[in-house]
């Protein structure tokens, strides 16, 4: 496991402190501190039915411009995509969350079973490629009090998000998409986009997004641990 990526876990491991609420069970985490000029830009690796479920490009774009990027992949990902998973664990700057074994609706289970779903991925991570990562994110971002339960008794951090890409939606437009995204993000947001290929205009939009549009208000991208541990008076994790 390279450098960048322990780093990142280990900043995760630290933000474990925010991912339990008051009650006990664990908190939902849908961004970061307000106060931080940055925002985490994730991207969901869900598996489809048709295409390759990789988008290349998308990544390419993100390695040569050193965009730094969290990806929530599923079990069923991981075990189709050897190479391209090795990939992105090779890049110091991205980071690994998990999305679920075979990305089912949480909510239509009882616990055993949301927690065989929840920890599948997880363990898989392990078992395969030596990576422990404790964010977790669920699929369709659907959730109850069980799901919240497993979540603390596992010690994931439970990340969502406060602006939705809807990348995944055909009729939606770049330019759209690309509008709402800018009108929606604030300091601290969590961004949901997807590498699955299933974004037709995924790309172009980041790369509009983090060419013109973030730095025009002082908005840097970040991974979501870097996020979680940035304080409204500490610097920008990829300050100069």
């Amino acid at each position: 496991m390279n450098r960048g990526f322990r780093l990142s876990l280990l900043a995760a491991c630290v933000g474990l402190c925010v991912a339990t609420a008051g009650d006990g069970v664990a908190q939902v985490i849908r961004e970061g501190p307000a106060g931080c000029q940055a925002v985490a830009l994730t991207f969901d690796l869900c598996p489809v039915r048709q295409g390759t479920g990789y988008d290349a490009a998308l990544v390419e774009y993100l390695i040569e411009h050193k965009i730094p990027a969290t990806f929530f992949a599923s079990g069923r990902w991981v075990e189709k995509h050897d190479v391209e998973m090795k990939k992105l664990l090779a890049v110091p700057f991205f980071e690994m969350g998990t999305h679920g074994r075979a990305h089912a609706h949480l909510t239509t289970l009882d616990e055993r079973h949301q927690q065989a779903e929840i920890v599948g991925a997880v363990d898989l991570l392990k078992s395969r490629y030596g990576v422990q990562t404790p964010l977790f994110r669920p699929p369709y971002g659907e959730y109850n009090n069980l799901t919240l339960e497993v979540v603390r008794k596992l010690a994931l951090q439970f990340i969502l998000w406060n602006v939705i890409s809807g990348d995944p939606d055909p009729f939606v437009s770049a330019g759209k998409m690309r509008a709402h995204v800018t009108a929606s993000t604030r300091p601290g947001s969590v961004v949901v986009f997807h590498a699955n290929g299933k974004g037709k205009h995924t790309r172009e939009v980041i790369a509009t997004l983090t060419r013109d549009d973030f730095p025009k208000r002082g908005l840097k991208p970040v991974t979501v641990s870097e996020l979680l541990a940035c304080t409204e008076r500490g610097p920008n994790p990829h300050d100069p």
